[in-house]
């Protein structure tokens, strides 16, 4: 497969309560091809991780899902998907500013700023996912955020420039079918050693918090599904967390 089908959707919408939300619905009343796509200037009811709202002004930034049907994938491997879409994101910044990272499980950050969000939401038919709705959030010309929000940051305040969005995402889906590619063929060790190049914070001890406190950590590996493995900075314990189990302490 050189490129995705021909004839996937293509759908834009000026307003929808959430192109993840869109997307699904349209996947449950009819047969799309893999690579159909929903992107929309605002929406009213925008997701992130954790059940966040995401916050973006209409017709500033590039909100859009997408559908893929990733053959043959355990749904205890689901994190190959995650990982994809996050060095796709950040392939994509890469072409316009320095110091992209990636912080676990899916944020994309600029420094010590948010400027991505992905949101991915799988079905799953017994041991496997039978298809996954990516949605992704990149804060392109947005200029004024609200307070409420704790680091946000967009293309445009590092660049001072304004920016194409159709073209930062023809950028973002060569990168993804790049990379999505890649996986089809069995690379996917050489995707997990990407991400975790570009890991936020891989390197060095820093602050975390769990249900017992906080802690000092660091990164000592990630597992396919996922989940994070610190390594405590005090006695060199090993502790694993799903998503929701441990924070970053800014």
């Amino acid at each position: 497969m050189d490129q995705f089908s021909k004839d996937r959707r293509i759908i834009r919408l000026e307003k929808t309560e959430s192109t993840n939300l869109y997307l699904r619905q349209l996947a449950r009343e009819e047969e799309l091809e893999e690579g159909s796509m929903v992107i929309a200037d605002f929406q009213t009811v925008g997701r992130g991780q954790r059940g966040n709202f995401w916050f973006s002004s209409e017709g500033k930034n590039l909100l859009f899902s997408l559908l893929i049907y990733p053959k043959d994938l355990p749904a205890n491997a689901q994190f190959i998907i995650s990982r994809i879409v996050s060095l796709a994101v950040k392939r994509t910044l890469d072409r316009f500013t320095d110091d992209i990272r990636i912080k676990w499980p899916n944020d994309i950050y600029w420094k010590e700023r948010k400027i991505a969000g992905i949101l991915i939401e799988n079905d799953i038919a017994g041991r496997y996912i039978t298809n996954s709705v990516i949605g992704v959030g990149i804060n392109i010309n947005e200029q004024s955020f609200p307070s409420t929000l704790p680091n946000p940051v967009s293309l445009r305040e590092i660049t001072g420039s304004m920016h194409d969005r159709n073209h930062i995402l023809d950028i973002f889906q060569e990168e993804f079918f790049r990379l999505y590619r890649d996986f089809q063929q069995g690379e996917i060790k050489t995707i997990e050693d990407e991400y975790m190049l570009h890991l936020y914070r891989r390197n060095g001890c820093y602050w975390y918090e769990d249900k017992n406190g906080r802690f000092m950590a660091e990164i000592e590996d990630l597992l396919p599904s996922g989940y994070l493995v610190l390594r405590t900075a005090d006695r060199g314990e090993m502790r694993m967390y799903a998503f929701k189990e441990v924070a970053f302490v800014e």
